[in-house]
């Protein structure tokens, strides 16, 4: 199992790569439970690729870091997604990311199950998550997780934000492990026979 984290944080440290790395660190062990080892974790920070998803604009085809960084969103078992919250949405470098790679890929994040979080100054825009995350992820045709994160200034320390970020980690590992153990449909020949209607209501009725 894989999970990549895409951090949109720009200042080092970073709240947002805080919550991400908090999200990973509950969703890896989750992932591959009973199994002793944890998902592997890749991380991918968008500050350090802003200048190659400029150029990708400009020139029609990604550098090398961000092909790579494609390569490992799309091999990815599943996502966890985190932006700062600027204008009540998410970050220009996040939405310019998935507009590269959706440009490169059109069916990256196609069935992926995504867990999607944010970080502000006010828990006036947690709307953030349902708002605008949820809707470019379910356009992208990625299987959204039910529960994001988001978390403020004041969250950080404070109870309730560990229960929503376990909460969210779980509903991730458990998709990640649902469509990895996906069962194939049944042979043709291991269904039942098949009875008209008329037959079965024939059986019912009395003889005699």
């Amino acid at each position: 199992m894989k999970i990549v984290l895409v951090s949109a944080g720009l200042s080092v440290p970073s709240s947002t790569r805080l919550l991400g790395d908090r999200l990973a660190a509950a969703a890896a062990p989750a992932a591959t439970a009973p199994e002793p080892a944890p998902a592997d974790v890749q991380v991918i920070e968008l500050r350090d690729l802003a200048v190659e998803i400029a150029h990708t604009f400009t020139n029609g085809f990604p550098g090398r870091a961000l092909a790579d960084a494609f390569d490992a969103v799309a091999g990815a078992d599943g996502l966890i997604v985190v932006t700062p919250v600027f204008s009540a949405s998410y970050s220009g470098l996040f939405k310019s990311f998935f507009d590269a790679l959706s440009v490169t890929d059109p069916d990256a994040l196609a069935g992926k199950p995504v867990l999607t979080a944010a970080t502000g100054g006010t828990a006036r825009h947690s709307l953030v998550l349902d708002h605008a995350l949820r809707p470019l992820f379910s356009y992208l045709k990625a299987v959204v997780v039910p529960t994001g994160v988001y978390a403020a200034s004041e969250d950080w320390g404070a109870e309730g934000l560990n229960g929503r970020i376990e909460r969210a980690a779980g509903e991730l590992a458990a998709l990640m492990a649902g469509l990895s153990t996906s069962r194939p449909l049944p042979r043709r020949d291991s269904f039942e026979e098949v009875v008209p209607f008329e037959e079965r209501l024939a059986a019912l009725r009395p003889t005699g």
